[in-house]
Protein backbone atom coordinates (compact mmCIF):
# COMPACT_ATOMS: atom_id res chain seq x y z
CA UNK A 1 0.00 0.00 0.00
CA UNK A 2 1.39 3.39 -0.90
CA UNK A 3 1.14 5.97 1.67
CA UNK A 4 0.98 9.12 -0.88
CA UNK A 5 1.41 9.85 -4.49
CA UNK A 6 3.81 12.69 -3.03
CA UNK A 7 7.11 12.70 -4.05
CA UNK A 8 9.92 11.17 -1.44
CA UNK A 9 13.45 11.14 -0.84
CA UNK A 10 14.92 7.23 -0.27
CA UNK A 11 17.04 7.78 2.91
CA UNK A 12 16.53 4.46 4.22
CA UNK A 13 16.97 1.61 1.62
CA UNK A 14 15.20 -1.09 3.81
CA UNK A 15 12.54 -1.44 6.59
CA UNK A 16 14.12 -0.91 9.83
CA UNK A 17 14.22 -4.13 12.01
CA UNK A 18 11.48 -5.12 14.02
CA UNK A 19 12.89 -7.26 16.92
CA UNK A 20 11.76 -9.57 19.86
CA UNK A 21 13.09 -8.37 23.08
CA UNK A 22 13.55 -11.37 24.92
CA UNK A 23 15.39 -10.59 27.70
CA UNK A 24 13.98 -7.33 28.64
CA UNK A 25 10.73 -8.84 28.51
CA UNK A 26 11.60 -11.67 31.12
CA UNK A 27 13.63 -8.76 33.35
CA UNK A 28 10.04 -7.30 33.38
CA UNK A 29 8.18 -10.75 33.70
CA UNK A 30 5.70 -8.94 31.48
CA UNK A 31 4.27 -9.10 28.35
CA UNK A 32 6.23 -9.93 25.11
CA UNK A 33 7.76 -6.59 24.32
CA UNK A 34 8.60 -5.89 20.75
CA UNK A 35 10.61 -3.15 19.03
CA UNK A 36 11.04 -0.86 15.81
CA UNK A 37 14.22 -0.08 15.43
CA UNK A 38 13.79 3.75 13.89
CA UNK A 39 17.29 3.96 15.67
CA UNK A 40 18.65 2.17 12.53
CA UNK A 41 17.23 4.44 10.12
CA UNK A 42 19.52 6.24 7.55
CA UNK A 43 21.49 9.58 7.58
CA UNK A 44 24.06 10.65 10.21
CA UNK A 45 22.88 8.24 13.07
CA UNK A 46 19.39 7.97 12.12
CA UNK A 47 16.34 8.14 13.67
CA UNK A 48 12.58 9.03 13.40
CA UNK A 49 13.09 12.60 11.79
CA UNK A 50 14.82 10.32 8.81
CA UNK A 51 11.56 9.43 7.58
CA UNK A 52 10.16 12.54 7.85
CA UNK A 53 12.34 14.14 5.94
CA UNK A 54 11.99 11.92 2.86
CA UNK A 55 9.11 13.76 1.93
CA UNK A 56 9.51 17.10 3.32
CA UNK A 57 13.34 17.31 1.62
CA UNK A 58 11.51 16.31 -1.72
CA UNK A 59 9.35 19.46 -1.42
CA UNK A 60 11.94 21.74 -0.72
CA UNK A 61 13.90 20.14 -3.96
CA UNK A 62 10.62 20.55 -5.91
CA UNK A 63 10.37 24.39 -4.62
CA UNK A 64 14.19 25.01 -5.90
CA UNK A 65 15.34 25.85 -2.47
CA UNK A 66 19.30 26.27 -1.68
CA UNK A 67 18.79 26.56 1.72
CA UNK A 68 17.55 24.60 4.80
CA UNK A 69 16.76 26.39 7.56
CA UNK A 70 15.13 24.77 10.99
CA UNK A 71 14.83 24.79 14.81
CA UNK A 72 15.63 22.63 18.21
CA UNK A 73 16.84 22.90 21.41
CA UNK A 74 21.17 22.74 21.60
CA UNK A 75 21.08 18.89 20.78
CA UNK A 76 18.41 18.69 18.55
CA UNK A 77 18.06 15.14 16.67
CA UNK A 78 16.04 16.69 14.31
CA UNK A 79 18.50 19.74 13.57
CA UNK A 80 21.23 17.00 13.37
CA UNK A 81 19.62 15.05 10.85
CA UNK A 82 17.57 17.92 8.70
CA UNK A 83 21.45 18.90 8.79
CA UNK A 84 22.48 15.49 7.48
CA UNK A 85 19.87 15.41 4.56
CA UNK A 86 20.94 19.01 3.39
CA UNK A 87 24.56 17.64 3.12
CA UNK A 88 23.09 14.55 1.24
CA UNK A 89 21.52 16.75 -1.03
CA UNK A 90 24.09 19.48 -1.73
CA UNK A 91 22.38 22.12 -0.04
CA UNK A 92 23.17 24.71 2.59
CA UNK A 93 21.51 24.25 6.16
CA UNK A 94 21.10 26.98 8.66
CA UNK A 95 20.58 25.90 12.39
CA UNK A 96 18.68 27.96 14.92
CA UNK A 97 19.42 26.61 18.41
CA UNK A 98 17.02 27.46 21.47
CA UNK A 99 18.92 27.06 25.28
CA UNK A 100 16.02 25.63 26.48
CA UNK A 101 18.43 24.69 29.97
CA UNK A 102 20.87 27.56 30.08
CA UNK A 103 24.04 28.16 28.72
CA UNK A 104 23.65 24.57 27.54
CA UNK A 105 25.59 25.68 24.27
CA UNK A 106 28.88 24.79 24.11
CA UNK A 107 30.80 24.94 20.52
CA UNK A 108 32.80 22.11 22.03
CA UNK A 109 30.22 19.79 23.11
CA UNK A 110 29.71 15.83 22.37
CA UNK A 111 26.76 14.72 20.79
CA UNK A 112 25.09 16.14 17.96
CA UNK A 113 26.49 20.11 18.93
CA UNK A 114 29.91 18.13 17.47
CA UNK A 115 27.87 16.88 14.96
CA UNK A 116 26.63 20.14 13.52
CA UNK A 117 30.08 21.59 13.64
CA UNK A 118 31.35 18.43 11.55
CA UNK A 119 28.59 17.95 9.16
CA UNK A 120 29.07 22.66 8.42
CA UNK A 121 26.03 24.08 9.59
CA UNK A 122 25.21 27.67 10.33
CA UNK A 123 24.57 27.85 13.68
CA UNK A 124 22.42 30.82 15.50
CA UNK A 125 21.85 30.72 19.16
CA UNK A 126 19.02 31.86 21.05
CA UNK A 127 17.19 31.87 24.87
CA UNK A 128 14.79 29.75 26.06
CA UNK A 129 11.67 31.39 25.31
CA UNK A 130 12.76 32.89 22.13
CA UNK A 131 9.64 32.82 19.25
CA UNK A 132 11.57 30.24 16.88
CA UNK A 133 9.02 30.85 13.73
CA UNK A 134 10.42 34.48 13.90
CA UNK A 135 14.04 33.92 14.08
CA UNK A 136 13.53 30.93 11.55
CA UNK A 137 12.10 33.82 9.54
CA UNK A 138 14.78 36.26 9.88
CA UNK A 139 17.56 34.10 8.67
CA UNK A 140 15.19 33.05 5.71
CA UNK A 141 14.86 36.74 4.64
CA UNK A 142 18.82 36.79 5.25
CA UNK A 143 18.78 33.68 2.53
CA UNK A 144 16.65 36.10 0.03
CA UNK A 145 18.77 38.90 0.66
CA UNK A 146 21.97 37.14 -0.25
CA UNK A 147 20.46 35.62 -3.64
CA UNK A 148 19.37 32.35 -2.20
CA UNK A 149 16.01 30.21 -1.84
CA UNK A 150 15.58 28.61 1.40
CA UNK A 151 13.18 26.51 2.59
CA UNK A 152 11.96 26.34 6.35
CA UNK A 153 11.53 23.02 8.58
CA UNK A 154 8.68 23.49 11.91
CA UNK A 155 10.37 21.93 14.89
CA UNK A 156 10.41 18.41 14.92
CA UNK A 157 9.54 18.15 11.11
CA UNK A 158 6.18 17.72 12.34
CA UNK A 159 3.76 18.83 9.60
CA UNK A 160 1.35 16.71 7.63
CA UNK A 161 4.55 16.10 5.04
CA UNK A 162 6.44 14.68 7.81
CA UNK A 163 3.46 12.74 9.17
CA UNK A 164 3.45 10.76 5.87
CA UNK A 165 7.01 9.33 6.93
CA UNK A 166 5.38 7.60 9.83
CA UNK A 167 1.95 6.27 7.41
CA UNK A 168 4.80 4.83 5.75
CA UNK A 169 6.10 2.64 8.96
CA UNK A 170 2.58 2.08 9.99
CA UNK A 171 2.53 -0.40 7.07
CA UNK A 172 6.17 -1.61 7.51
CA UNK A 173 4.88 -2.32 11.20
CA UNK A 174 1.85 -4.40 9.85
CA UNK A 175 3.87 -6.26 7.00
CA UNK A 176 6.50 -7.33 9.56
CA UNK A 177 4.34 -8.71 12.49
CA UNK A 178 2.17 -10.37 9.68
CA UNK A 179 5.66 -12.12 8.47
CA UNK A 180 6.40 -13.02 11.98
CA UNK A 181 2.88 -14.23 12.92
CA UNK A 182 2.41 -11.72 15.79
CA UNK A 183 -0.77 -10.06 16.35
CA UNK A 184 -0.09 -6.40 18.55
CA UNK A 185 -1.68 -5.48 21.54
CA UNK A 186 -0.42 -2.02 21.64
CA UNK A 187 2.14 0.15 20.10
CA UNK A 188 3.96 2.89 22.57
CA UNK A 189 5.34 5.93 21.00
CA UNK A 190 6.94 8.83 22.11
CA UNK A 191 4.78 12.33 21.82
CA UNK A 192 6.78 15.34 21.15
CA UNK A 193 6.25 17.53 18.32
CA UNK A 194 3.25 15.32 16.97
CA UNK A 195 4.32 13.88 13.70
CA UNK A 196 5.76 10.86 14.84
CA UNK A 197 2.90 9.73 16.44
CA UNK A 198 -0.14 11.14 14.37
CA UNK A 199 1.68 9.15 11.12
CA UNK A 200 1.53 5.86 12.85
CA UNK A 201 -2.28 6.38 13.62
CA UNK A 202 -3.07 7.53 10.66
CA UNK A 203 -1.26 4.80 8.64
CA UNK A 204 -3.13 2.26 10.68
CA UNK A 205 -6.69 3.96 10.12
CA UNK A 206 -5.95 3.76 6.67
CA UNK A 207 -4.66 0.39 6.86
CA UNK A 208 -7.88 -0.81 8.86
CA UNK A 209 -6.03 -1.75 12.06
CA UNK A 210 -7.85 -0.75 15.40
CA UNK A 211 -4.19 -1.14 17.24
CA UNK A 212 -3.91 1.03 20.07
CA UNK A 213 -1.13 3.83 19.62
CA UNK A 214 -0.57 5.37 23.40
CA UNK A 215 1.82 8.58 23.32
CA UNK A 216 4.05 9.26 26.08
CA UNK A 217 4.18 13.17 26.31
CA UNK A 218 7.97 14.16 26.94
CA UNK A 219 7.22 17.48 27.49
CA UNK A 220 3.14 18.94 27.60
CA UNK A 221 0.48 18.10 29.03
CA UNK A 222 -2.07 15.33 27.54
CA UNK A 223 -4.97 17.77 26.69
CA UNK A 224 -2.25 19.95 24.67
CA UNK A 225 -0.47 16.77 23.15
CA UNK A 226 -3.39 15.19 22.02
CA UNK A 227 -4.92 18.02 20.34
CA UNK A 228 -1.44 18.51 18.43
CA UNK A 229 -1.85 14.86 17.61
CA UNK A 230 -5.39 14.81 16.34
CA UNK A 231 -4.92 17.99 14.08
CA UNK A 232 -1.81 16.39 12.61
CA UNK A 233 -3.50 13.08 12.46
CA UNK A 234 -6.92 14.59 10.82
CA UNK A 235 -4.35 16.37 8.20
CA UNK A 236 -2.31 13.96 7.11
CA UNK A 237 -5.83 11.51 6.57
CA UNK A 238 -7.20 14.26 4.32
CA UNK A 239 -3.79 14.47 2.13
CA UNK A 240 -4.36 10.62 2.11
CA UNK A 241 -7.64 10.79 1.13
CA UNK A 242 -9.06 8.72 4.22
CA UNK A 243 -12.67 10.02 5.76
CA UNK A 244 -11.47 11.07 8.86
CA UNK A 245 -12.17 8.10 11.56
CA UNK A 246 -10.80 9.01 14.86
CA UNK A 247 -12.79 8.35 17.66
CA UNK A 248 -12.26 10.49 20.87
CA UNK A 249 -10.14 7.64 21.94
CA UNK A 250 -8.38 6.56 19.45
CA UNK A 251 -5.38 9.82 20.55
CA UNK A 252 -4.08 8.91 23.80
CA UNK A 253 -0.95 10.74 25.23
CA UNK A 254 -0.39 10.09 29.02
CA UNK A 255 1.98 13.06 30.79
CA UNK A 256 2.62 11.20 33.78
CA UNK A 257 6.12 10.50 33.05
CA UNK A 258 7.34 14.13 31.62
CA UNK A 259 8.54 14.77 35.26
CA UNK A 260 9.90 18.07 36.03
CA UNK A 261 9.90 19.18 32.75
CA UNK A 262 11.46 18.76 28.69
CA UNK A 263 15.28 17.75 29.06
CA UNK A 264 15.22 17.28 32.55
CA UNK A 265 15.81 13.35 32.86
CA UNK A 266 13.88 11.31 35.59
CA UNK A 267 14.52 9.07 37.76
CA UNK A 268 12.77 6.09 35.83
CA UNK A 269 13.88 6.75 32.29
CA UNK A 270 17.85 6.78 33.75
CA UNK A 271 16.93 3.26 35.34
CA UNK A 272 15.22 1.69 32.10
CA UNK A 273 18.14 3.02 29.80
CA UNK A 274 20.10 1.76 32.47
CA UNK A 275 17.99 -2.30 31.86
CA UNK A 276 17.58 -1.67 28.85
CA UNK A 277 21.77 -1.64 27.93
CA UNK A 278 21.80 -4.35 29.78
CA UNK A 279 19.54 -6.87 28.89
CA UNK A 280 19.52 -6.08 25.35
CA UNK A 281 22.41 -4.15 23.77
CA UNK A 282 20.20 -1.11 22.95
CA UNK A 283 20.69 2.13 24.05
CA UNK A 284 18.10 4.84 24.65
CA UNK A 285 18.47 8.87 25.91
CA UNK A 286 17.52 10.33 28.53
CA UNK A 287 15.01 13.15 27.01
CA UNK A 288 12.89 11.27 24.56
CA UNK A 289 13.13 7.14 24.23
CA UNK A 290 14.23 6.77 28.35
CA UNK A 291 10.93 8.80 29.97
CA UNK A 292 8.49 6.69 26.87
CA UNK A 293 10.13 3.03 28.20
CA UNK A 294 9.40 4.40 31.51
CA UNK A 295 6.29 4.82 30.77
CA UNK A 296 5.90 1.67 29.14
CA UNK A 297 7.21 -0.17 32.16
CA UNK A 298 4.50 2.26 34.47
CA UNK A 299 1.72 0.64 32.37
CA UNK A 300 3.03 -3.09 32.66
CA UNK A 301 2.78 -2.42 36.87
CA UNK A 302 -0.35 -0.95 36.58
CA UNK A 303 -1.53 -3.70 34.91
CA UNK A 304 -2.75 -1.86 31.72
CA UNK A 305 -0.86 -4.63 29.76
CA UNK A 306 -0.85 -8.37 30.95
CA UNK A 307 1.72 -11.01 30.46
CA UNK A 308 1.26 -12.62 26.97
CA UNK A 309 0.27 -9.08 25.40
CA UNK A 310 2.33 -8.48 22.61
CA UNK A 311 3.63 -4.72 23.15
CA UNK A 312 5.61 -2.54 20.00
CA UNK A 313 7.74 0.13 21.12
CA UNK A 314 8.54 2.46 18.43
CA UNK A 315 12.47 3.29 19.10
CA UNK A 316 13.03 7.05 17.45
CA UNK A 317 16.31 7.36 17.97
CA UNK A 318 18.52 9.66 20.21
CA UNK A 319 21.81 7.62 19.96
CA UNK A 320 24.41 11.05 19.88
CA UNK A 321 22.74 13.14 22.55
CA UNK A 322 23.80 9.72 24.89
CA UNK A 323 27.42 11.00 24.35
CA UNK A 324 26.06 14.44 25.70
CA UNK A 325 24.71 13.16 28.95
CA UNK A 326 27.34 11.20 30.43
CA UNK A 327 27.48 12.80 33.73
CA UNK A 328 23.80 12.08 34.54
CA UNK A 329 24.23 8.42 33.14
CA UNK A 330 27.34 7.54 34.52
CA UNK A 331 28.42 10.23 36.55
CA UNK A 332 26.91 13.05 39.18
CA UNK A 333 23.89 11.79 38.21
CA UNK A 334 22.22 15.38 37.39
CA UNK A 335 21.64 16.97 34.17
CA UNK A 336 24.05 18.88 32.43
CA UNK A 337 22.13 20.47 30.56
CA UNK A 338 22.19 19.22 27.39
CA UNK A 339 18.60 18.86 25.51
CA UNK A 340 18.03 17.69 22.80
CA UNK A 341 14.17 18.27 20.73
Amino acid sequence: MNATTRAKRNYTSYMTPLQFLGNFTEALNGPNIYMKRDDLSGLTAGGNKTRKLEYIMADAIEQGADTIITCGATQSNHCRLALAAAVKEGLKCSLVLEEVISNSYHPEANGNILLYHLLGADITVVPKGTNMQEEMEKAAEKVRTQGGRPYVIPLGGSNVLGGLGYVKCAHEIIQQTEEMGVNLDAIVVASGSGATHAGLLAGLVQSRRPIPVIGISVSRNSEDAEGIVRGLAEGILEELVVPKSLSDRSVQCLDDYVGDGYAIPTSSALECIRLLAKTEGILLDPVYTGKVMAGLVGLIKEKVFNKGDNILFIHTGGLPSVFGSASILIGSGKSDGRDSK
